[in-house]
């Protein structure tokens, strides 16, 4: 029996053999029965048939987010949102501003800084100093989630009392006179300070998820690849929200392997594999073998402009393909963070040295990758994972940024060669690395079309050239997500999951600047609604 027929201006089905002139989708428990024209699937209704008709609306599969943190950001988001500021000016604005909203709490909190926004002056906690005073503990998580900032009353609850630099760029800032500047640099620092903040409660985080997925429901997404799993109790909060019902998107889960990680750790992730809920899954792990560029910690061929930036996350980097291997014969994907070009080089020639036909693995980010490189990701079946919107909304086409600023104009004109990377025929998955940008599917193919921040009138594009079309875009979100995970998933044919959307446009025809604009008006997941006006 047919449980529901979704009705709509056209279907996109993505599948070449679907027919033409399709606007309709019958559901079978769960899964999807018939495509094709109205005319065909309302003959297949029964009496019991929900029939759900938009009439402007285009039919789409269901959206993927390649590359999230959805549990771990229940960590980051705190406080005051400082993602729309771009200049010093603005940065004290706004925490003027968070001073008086916080003033009954004793931490002042916030996240998602850019470090463009100290416009040249040394990154540090000179602002929170200006505006809180010394004395009052405060944070903030930078934008990239790899550094922050801390007041000095933070450093001293926190216990660090000196300057210090590890080996791979990681650390504790000081200034020339060896005085602590509240930088902080890569994870096991920040941790040290982001264990003295108040605890959040589980009941308040497991509402706060479920609201985070319910959002992404929201805005189309029905399954996100979770690029961690830090929390210890993070299948506890994942357990917690089904049962009570099911998670409003599928999540597969892939939790970090570091060079701290030991051998029985590494024996228990892999026994981990598989293990899960309804809609919850663990299947592969996280590497990282190196940082950000903003932060000094990527692995580059040459040093930045400051003279960082030639350690990898591993030393030696060739403990990182061992394991890599280790976990490759146990049938285990892996996704290594890469974002320095010797860092993705490294990474790019670990996995095509492994045996072929094996699981797929893949590299997140690539922000700036020479060109054997990608033709090697694309002769060697390695995916890769990228995000869009970490180029439009960081990097400026004048070079100004930050970023662009330590790689120098050479480098920098290698940002997010996502048009090469399709055309070397690797598969190209799009995701947002949330929280480190926002989620909205929509926002992010857009500027995967136009190559600079749409949202931003007059913004100018960086390297034009590497725009995909609006088909690529989708594809990024649809087929070429699902076969990141090894899956031939991400069309609507018969025998597929009934993960679905119905969106006001046909994202295949609008412009960039349309399909910013893009309005969800169903969302399924297994053939139920999770989101939608």
């Amino acid at each position: 029996m047919i449980d529901t027929i979704v009705i709509g201006a056209r279907v996109r089905s993505l599948d070449p053999g679907t027919a033409e002139g399709a606007d309709a989708v019958a559901i079978a428990d769960g899964r999807i029965a018939a495509v094709g024209p109205r005319s065909e699937i309302l003959a297949l209704a029964g009496s019991g048939t929900e029939l759900i008709t938009h009439a402007n609306g285009t039919i789409v599969p269901g959206l993927v987010d390649a590359h999230s943190h959805p549990i771990y950001s229940l960590g980051i988001v705190r406080g005051l949102a400082l993602t729309g500021v771009h200049t010093y000016a603005e940065l004290v604005a706004a925490l003027e501003r968070g001073r008086e909203e916080q003033a009954g709490q004793e931490w002042f909190l916030a996240w998602g800084l850019d470090p463009s926004a100290f416009e040249g002056r040394p990154i540090g906690n000179a602002a929170l100093h200006e505006v809180l005073g010394a004395d009052r503990p405060a944070y903030i998580k930078m934008f990239d989630a790899h550094s922050g900032i801390a007041s000095a009353s933070a450093l001293a609850r926190a216990g660090i009392d000196a300057p210090v630099t590890h080996p791979d760029g990681s650390g504790a800032a000081g200034d020339e006179h060896g005085v602590l500047t509240g930088h902080l640099i890569e994870f096991p620092t920040m941790e040290i300070v982001e264990g003295a903040l108040p605890a959040l409660g589980f009941e308040d985080r497991v509402a706060q998820l479920r609201g985070l997925l319910t959002d992404m429901a929201a805005v189309g997404i029905t399954a996100a690849h979770v690029m961690d799993l830090q929390d210890d109790d993070g299948l506890d909060l994942l357990a917690a929200i089904e049962a009570s019902g099911d998670l409003p998107v599928r999540l597969r889960i892939s939790p970090w392997v570091t060079p701290e990680t030991t051998d029985a750790e590494v024996d228990a992730l892999i026994a981990l594999q598989g293990r899960g809920g309804r809609r919850h899954r663990i299947e592969g792990v996280k590497f990282f073998i190196d940082g950000t560029v903003e932060g000094g910690t990527a692995w580059l061929a040459s040093p930045d402009a400051e003279g960082e930036g030639l350690a990898s996350a591993w030393a030696p980097a060739e403990a990182y393909a061992a394991r890599v291997r280790q976990f490759d014969h146990a049938g285990v994907p892996t996704a290594t963070h890469a974002i320095g070009e010797q860092g993705i080089r490294f990474v790019a020639e670990t996995l095509a040295a492994l045996p072929p036909g094996g699981v797929p693995h893949r590299i997140e980010h690539i922000e700036s990758v020479e060109d054997d490189v990608i033709a090697l990701i694309g002769t060697s079946g390695i995916v890769a994972s990228m995000q869009p919107t970490h180029c439009t909304h960081h990097v400026r086409g004048d070079g100004s940024d930050d970023w662009s600023r330590r790689l120098g104009p050479e480098r920098a004109a290698r940002a997010w060669l996502t048009a090469d990377v399709r055309r070397s025929g690797a598969v190209l998955a799009l995701g947002s690395d949330w929280p480190v940008a926002a989620f909205d599917p929509w926002e992010i193919m857009a500027d995967a079309q136009g190559r600079r921040s749409v949202a931003t009138p007059g913004s100018a594009p960086v390297r034009a050239d590497q725009a995909l079309s609006a088909a690529e875009a989708l594809e990024g979100y649809t087929t070429h997500a699902h076969r990141a995970a090894g899956s031939d998933g991400g069309r609507l044919v018969p025998g597929a999951p009934a993960d679905l959307v119905v969106v006001d446009r046909d994202p295949l025809t609008v412009s960039p600047e349309e399909l910013l604009e893009a309005r969800v008006l169903l969302t399924l997941v297994d053939g139920r609604p999770t989101g939608g006006h």
